[in-house]
């Protein structure tokens, strides 16, 4: 497999981790400047009022600060955020199985966004049995297509070509319909060690 360059994210989105499952080394960009309404600090799951966006609130930035550089504002969040992922998901087949990996995310205290972001996608890949190796960015540089997905943080992104998504279990599916291209959580929560497989479906045919 190749080598893929993203954008750090919150719990990213199913594109996301369909390509670092398809990676073999994993470049991180930390030298572009910040945006607001981006999925660096947010991330969408289902619940039962339908899709519910989760934002992580940072210091305000100056025009052109690196994400490398962005400071996460406090930590009343976390509560927030655990207590809508487990009401989403209480009735999800894997929330009680993975509840203690995720719960230390939302209790210790992080100062970097990047830190939050990469700690996160690091366990998250480790539930799912995803392995590459990661590198950062040392400034911002081009990079070819079929190897740049950084643009896939931005809110009104489209997703890869070529990348279609694997339907699969969704608590809510039958009131909404499925819903592709949800925050990781969405998957892992309902399918489990099946999240692979799902994810291996779903790659862009330009991974292969």
């Amino acid at each position: 497999m190749q080598q893929a360059v993203v954008s750090s994210t919150y719990a990213g989105q199913i594109a996301h981790y369909a390509i670092l499952s398809g990676a073999s080394e994993v470049i991180t960009e930390v030298n572009d400047n910040y945006c607001r309404q981006t999925f660096r600090t947010r991330c969408q799951i289902l619940g039962p009022n339908g899709i519910e966006t989760l934002t992580i609130p940072v210091v305000k930035p100056s025009e052109k600060t690196k994400v490398k550089d962005i400071v996460i504002d406090g930590t009343q969040w976390q509560t927030q955020h655990i207590r809508a992922i487990e009401t989403a998901y209480n009735s999800s087949p894997f929330l009680e199985y993975y509840l203690d990996d995720l719960m230390p995310f939302y209790t210790k205290a992080y100062k970097w966004l990047y830190d939050f972001n990469t700690e996160l996608e690091d366990k998250v890949c480790t539930l799912i049995g995803i392995s590459f190796n990661r590198c950062v960015t040392g400034s911002y540089l081009s990079y070819p297509d079929n190897t740049d997905f950084r643009q896939m943080v931005e809110k009104k992104s489209v997703m890869p070509k070529n990348f279609t998504p694997e339907p699969y279990y969704q608590v809510f599916k039958e009131k909404f319909g499925f819903v592709k291209n949800l925050s990781i959580m969405d998957l892992l929560l309902n399918m489990g060690p099946e999240s692979i497989l799902i994810l291996k479906k779903s790659l862009p045919l330009q991974m292969v």
